[in-house]
């Protein structure tokens, strides 16, 4: 009897871990605040498309809604284990990909377009546009080329409300997403080193 109850105990205590390691997805949309700034339905693909995800080693999850015009936040750092928004910011999209609204993606190297679907963020380095974040695509027909392509997450000038207060919208990258330069440390070491990205469009 005694080897019964501890069997049980050990269900209920993994059940509880579970549920407490994966928050129900109605309670963490409203409680992370993202139903005042997202759609249910991206949340509720991003959601799906980072549990499908192999080899991520946070739980966080970066949303980028490019469905939204760049001159709104529309890039989301998600603590999915506190159910907390981490960030919420602006994210310019590629040169070629539209004006004020990004229209247009590709995976073609020297498009110059973003590209959509999920990344896995890897490495930091120094490079033309300061600390930078490299990404690896993981959606076939989207962004397996973002390697070859240098799409890498970092800060820009033209990625900051200045520039829209002056232009109405941000500039425009190359493909890469770029948020503004002085929160761009801040976000890269909140989402480095096996975090995933999803990018809707």
């Amino acid at each position: 009897m005694r080897h019964g109850w501890r069997a049980l105990w050990l269900c209920v205590w993994g059940w509880s871990a579970l549920t407490w390691a994966q928050p129900n997805d109605t309670s963490l949309y409203y409680d992370s605040g993202l139903v005042r700034v997202l759609s249910a339905e991206v949340f509720s693909s991003a959601l799906e498309n980072y549990r499908r995800t192999p080899g991520k080693r946070k739980s966080v999850l970066t949303i980028i809604d490019y469905s939204k015009p760049s001159n709104e936040p529309r890039l989301f750092v998600l603590d999915l284990r506190r159910a907390k928004l981490l960030a919420a910011t602006w994210v310019s999209h590629g040169r070629n990909s539209g004006e004020e609204r990004a229209f247009s993606f590709s995976d073609r190297p020297d498009s110059l377009q973003s590209s959509l679907g999920v990344f896995r963020t890897g490495e930091t380095y120094l490079g033309k546009h300061g600390y930078s974040l490299r990404l690896d695509g993981l959606s076939p027909g989207k962004n397996l080329n973002a390697r070859r392509r240098a799409i890498v997450l970092h800060g820009a000038e033209y990625a900051s409300p200045a520039h829209i207060k002056r232009f109405g919208k941000l500039g425009r990258s190359w493909g890469c997403p770029a948020v503004p330069r002085e929160q761009a440390a801040r976000i890269i070491n909140l989402i480095k080193d096996g975090s995933v990205i999803y990018a809707h469009g």
